[in-house]
């Protein structure tokens, strides 16, 4: 079975919601022009999944009004132990399609810091957010992100001036609560030359509804000189379908650095492409993923090198168990013109049950002579010598192979700037394999 691509709302629909929301003519445009190829164009490539099948269209309403809150205390418990109470001076939290909290410090407003949510952002940023809005992804890329173009309906905009370094985190909480309305949520996170940010979201389902959607794109553009740490903890509920399509753009000596984990519970296809595009340009992505029940992961990360003595470096660890599949696709390529640099990748999938499947796929493009490369990948069960030596020493076996796997995995939880963050990571780890 194929699931039904009619799209649930209209070019009048869309034409009226953007210039209810006062949005700019140029966003409008790019909405209505997008909503015409959505149905034409195919879905994205996802290696070894058929996800024809899967729902990325179907939903009954576009939006539900939420209120502002004046505290972090009249959030959900849920949410409130995602954030660090007494440093929540450079915070975002969004509640279905509101933005309900909206904090930024004062002096990161008097150096020109932008932190807001991306509808704002465009009306009162409009130059600025259209240099940008889908330029890392493009819209007729394929159908989701052009039904991501036209049906956009949350998300933030980030913009670090030039020279300007934010030394504290900033955080976004994209809470989805009502399954009815589906998040095309849509990230922008500038760092403009020589300057620096460090941005943590965190994607939560308070439901876990049969059916619901997640259509996320995220752009990060880190110019020359510049550099952008992201982090992010994703953990939408086992009942929504969930594309996640994160970019980023690295100028002359620019840095990309990404801490991923992607915990959701339902299906999901997620790409993560880096383009190096300046000569010195630096991406590191590490990701880690659990898999339970019977949910179905593609997982993409990409690093493509344009500039001359560019690094790109991909690790991907994911835990299979129950009866959940997922294919890791691990690319790493360096373009004519890019001599002196380096590609390296590491895929590895650890499977703690028998009818539990991972797939790593590493792949290398090299289209240079003068260049360094290399990748491992690895699929296999827990080592039984591991697990013999830890109960040797008194250890149970549900205790070491816990310590097995968290093992596994910590190359990249370390990496989450936030404790609060980092500690949410370890818990859903947790929960998921036990």
């Amino acid at each position: 079975m194929t699931i039904e691509t009619t799209l649930p709302f209209d070019k009048e629909y869309v034409r009226n919601y953007s210039q209810q929301s006062e949005e700019p003519t140029w966003l409008t445009d790019i909405r209505l022009q997008a909503l015409e190829q959505a149905e034409s164009l195919p879905l994205p490539k996802a290696e070894k999944t058929k996800i024809t099948n899967w729902n990325f269209t179907s939903f009954k309403e576009h939006t539900v009004e939420g209120s502002a809150i004046s505290s972090i205390d009249e959030l959900p418990e849920v949410v409130q132990s995602l954030i660090n109470k007494e440093n929540a001076n450079n915070l975002y939290v969004q509640q279905n399609q509101t933005a309900v909290y909206s904090e930024l410090t004062a002096d990161l407003k008097e150096q020109g810091v932008i932190f807001t949510d991306i509808q704002k952002a465009a009306k009162e940023h409009s130059d600025l957010v259209q240099k940008y809005f889908m330029q890392g992804a493009k819209v007729d890329e394929n159908r989701l992100t052009a039904l991501h173009a036209a049906l956009m309906n949350g998300g933030v905009f980030v913009y670090v001036p030039k020279n300007v370094e934010v030394k504290e985190p900033l955080q976004a909480v994209f809470v989805h609560e009502n399954a009815k309305t589906p998040l095309f949520n849509h990230v922008i996170v500038v760092a403009d030359d020589n300057s620096s940010v460090t941005y943590v979201e965190n994607y939560i389902s308070t439901t876990n509804a049969d059916e619901s959607i997640a259509n996320i794109v995220t752009e990060v553009f880190a110019n020359n000189n510049a550099k952008v740490t992201f982090g992010a903890v994703d953990y939408l509920g086992e009942g929504t379908t969930t594309y996640v399509n994160r970019r980023g753009i690295a100028g002359r000596d620019g840095r990309i650095e990404w801490a991923l984990g992607l915990m959701n519970e339902g299906n999901t296809v997620a790409e993560n492409i880096t383009h190096l595009i300046g000569d010195g340009s630096y991406g590191d992505i590490k990701t880690v993923t659990v898999g339970r029940g019977h949910q179905t992961q593609n997982l993409t990360t990409n690093i493509t090198h344009f500039g001359k003595n560019s690094e790109g470096y991909i690790l991907k660890h994911g835990v299979m168990k129950d009866s959940a599949s997922s294919i890791f696709n691990g690319i790493g390529k360096i373009e004519h013109g890019a001599s002196k640099s380096n590609a390296e990748q590491e895929s590895r999938v650890l499977m703690l049950s028998e009818k539990a499947r991972g797939d790593a796929n590493p792949i290398l493009l090299i289209d240079e002579d003068d260049v360094t490369a290399g990748h491992a990948a690895s699929v296999g069960r827990v080592d039984p010598i591991q697990l013999y030596y830890l109960m040797s020493r008194g250890i149970s076996k549900a205790e070491a192979e816990r310590l097995i796997v968290y093992g596994f995995l910590d190359p990249v939880v370390r990496e989450l700037p936030i404790e609060e963050v980092k500690k949410q990571l370890v818990e859903v780890i947790e929960r998921k394999v036990k």
